[in-house]
């Protein structure tokens, strides 16, 4: 399924043209070990995503979503070119007190760059508070101070 994703994705764009990035999926940032068990999934999520990101880039796909948790990990396996998304981010002065919501697995920004991540998905923190813009700048001197 990667490996016909990965081709239909490059099927008919011109040598040389920027094309769609593929980007896979690994464990859920709202799967703890615990979680993962009951659905069947051995291992913990560390040994999973890894395995999961080295599947994925052997069947062409461009990088992968996983937690802060396993960036770097994923990251030592898979190059430097290998794309790494990180949802579950949070700011780092929200994670103590910020409800977990459905996410089991967070870091903050800094700790996401840090780790090797390419892109975040920050998403409640900047919706759910009352100045969405500050949020948003707040994240992003965060993310300036982490490089």
């Amino acid at each position: 399924m990667l490996q016909a994703a990965a081709q239909a994705v490059s099927a008919g764009v011109p040598m040389g043209a920027d094309r769609t990035r593929l980007i896979a999926v690994t464990v859920l940032t709202s799967m703890d070990r615990k979680a993962m068990r009951e659905a069947g999934i051995g291992g913990s999520p560390l040994t999973r995503a890894v395995k999961l990101a080295e599947l994925a880039k052997e069947c062409g796909v461009d990088g992968v979503v996983a937690s802060v948790q396993e960036a770097k990990a994923i990251r030592k396996a898979c190059g430097r070119e290998f794309l790494i998304v990180t949802p579950g981010v949070r700011p780092k002065n929200e994670i103590a007190s910020m409800a977990r919501d459905d996410q089991a697995r967070t870091a903050s920004p800094a700790e996401a760059i840090k780790a090797g991540a390419d892109f975040l998905v920050v998403g409640r923190p900047i919706i759910a508070a009352e100045d969405p813009r500050a949020a948003a700048q707040a994240i992003v001197e965060e993310i300036a101070s982490a490089k």
